[in-house]
């Protein structure tokens, strides 16, 4: 990553995650899990219980620190994830949020004319959204030194396809409509969400995070045109615009946009994006290729993070899981010129509500052992 300059010396890091970001060497290959605090944990069923709701457990500071802390307790992971939701930003523009048990999130308010954005309440979003900065202060009470916590939002087309459909969509019709038919109120909002996200992982920041990431979960939904005009351009704005560095260190920046890893090179081309995270279906020699014309040191070099297929650590078949962790490693070992530097392990995707948890720990420790056999 291009690091700000700073007094602050990165060789004293001690987290193999953010040393792996900024190309330094490692003893093992680090490893975190998107939803790695969820569903398939026991002891989170029990507090989702405690707490009566999602939002309730969201919101609590005592009990989003312990959900956050829950996968750190159990297994050797390499990071930590806010536990929180991408759509606590649009809850606190006044839109109504809640989780419908076997249906997922709904909004009360949908945000379809332009009318519609001036209901919107975003002056002192913070003001609604202070228990995520109060958790990331509690977190960092609590977490050990090198485990580093990672903040994040969805991404503003992401937020926007719940904000204008009300609920998770087939096929985003609703969406796409005024997308193509209306494209200027679409960049309205679009910019209005764009400035409530930077407020907020600011506030991240400030809080303690050590990395913030955006979710782009339904960007794949995109042609590459409208990719191009619909997401990307709000994403590097927020990443221009939301601190490079914090107290003097730097604050590496992630995005994950699913089903469009084709368009790796032109998210690297941003030069504003730290770490891209791939879904299974790539392999990380093509998206490594795609990253390659964009960078030309070690200091500027994306690092790439994935890609394990989540069915397969469902399915929990130690051989086969072992075997495509070789393979992962492999193909990425030959395509970074025989190095595992500028990769975090991750899945394609997030961990499968029935997911054992015995196949997570297998899963964390085979990656640092097998890892531990390149040169990193």
């Amino acid at each position: 990553m291009n690091t700000p300059q700073t007094n602050f010396n990165i060789n004293n890091i001690k987290s193999t995650f953010l040393r792996s970001i900024f190309g330094l060497q490692n003893q093992h290959l680090p490893i975190w899990l998107m939803r790695q605090a969820g569903r398939y944990l026991p002891e989170y069923l029990a507090i989702r219980n405690k707490a009566g709701s999602f939002m309730n457990l969201c919101t609590n500071v005592d009990l989003a620190t312990e959900v956050t802390l829950m996968p750190i307790n159990r297994f050797n992971l390499d990071a930590a994830i806010l536990f929180s939701d991408i759509l606590v930003v649009p809850d606190a523009m006044g839109l109504g949020l809640s989780f419908v048990e076997n249906e997922g999130p709904r909004f009360a308010k949908t945000i379809n004319t332009i009318s519609d954005l001036n209901t919107l309440q975003t002056d002192n979003i913070m003001d609604r959204l202070q228990y995520v900065p109060n958790i990331i202060k509690n977190l960092k009470t609590k977490l050990p030194t090198n485990i580093p916590l990672i903040g994040f939002s969805g991404s503003p087309f992401t937020l926007a396809c719940y904000m204008i459909e009300g609920a998770s969509s087939k096929n985003h019709s609703k969406i796409k409509a005024i997308m193509y038919n209306n494209s200027d109120f679409m960049h309205q909002l679009l910019t209005i969400i764009t400035n409530s996200i930077i407020t907020y992982l600011n506030a991240q920041i400030e809080a303690g995070c050590d990395t913030v990431m955006i979710f782009d979960s339904w960007g794949g939904i995109l042609t590459d045109r409208d990719f191009l005009e619909f997401s990307l351009p709000y994403i590097t704005q927020i990443c221009k615009s939301i601190h490079n560095s914090y107290n003097g260190i730097p604050i590496p920046k992630i995005s994950f946009t699913r089903g469009l890893n084709h368009m790796i090179g032109n998210i690297a081309s941003t030069k504003v994006i730290d770490v891209i995270g791939v879904d299974w279906t790539c392999n990380l020699s093509y998206a490594r290729e795609l990253t390659e014309s964009h960078t030309t040191t070690n200091s500027n070099k994306v690092t790439l993070q994935g890609n394990l297929d989540p069915v397969l650590l469902l399915v929990g078949d130690k051989p086969a899981l072992k075997k495509q962790v070789e393979r992962i490693l492999h193909d990425y070992y030959i395509s970074n010129n025989e190095s595992l530097n500028n990769l975090i392990f991750n899945l394609g995707h997030g961990v499968l509500p029935h997911t054992n948890p015995d196949h997570v720990a297998y899963l964390v420790d085979i990656v640092h052992d097998i890892s531990m056999n390149f040169k990193m």
